[in-house]
């Protein structure tokens, strides 16, 4: 099962835009940044101005925050791209006749709730500003050992 990438991809993308705001964002750009299509960027920046997370203006490379990075929380960005998903999932196609398939869907959904919740709350807490911040950070890191 390939885990996606979509939520790390989208905060990429909106880091992007505040560090590089005085330049040409254009999806190339920024799928090079990322290391993936044109077309990709383009969705999630699709799905980010649908959530009220950016504006864009047709035919321009010129993509913005639309709002203060402070403002956007984790947890947003998260809704943002991949909906309300839980963050966990337990297979439902075990066999009933067994002592552990018959019953592990029960025991591991309240694990998976309160795991769920915390990471929730965690998201909730962090917010672009702390991302952004921390990029900055550790390129000043790289840049002194220089």
């Amino acid at each position: 099962m390939r885990v996606s990438t979509r939520f790390s991809d989208a905060i990429h993308l909106l880091a992007y835009l505040k560090i590089y705001a005085n330049t040409k964002l254009t999806s190339d750009a920024i799928a090079a940044s990322i290391e993936t299509s044109p077309v990709v960027v383009r969705r999630l920046m699709g799905k980010l101005r649908q959530a009220g997370l950016i504006t864009t203006t047709a035919g321009t490379a010129n993509p913005e925050l639309a709002k203060p990075l402070g403002e956007i929380s984790l947890l947003r960005v998260f809704y943002a791209v991949e909906g309300d998903k839980p963050l966990f999932a337990v297979d439902p196609k075990t066999n009933p006749a067994c002592i552990v398939g018959g019953n592990i869907q029960t025991v591991l959904k309240q694990y998976y709730q309160d795991a769920q919740t915390a990471a929730e709350a965690r998201l909730a807490r962090t917010t672009l500003q702390d991302i952004v911040d921390n990029i900055l950070v550790e390129q000043a890191k790289k840049d002194a050992q220089a």
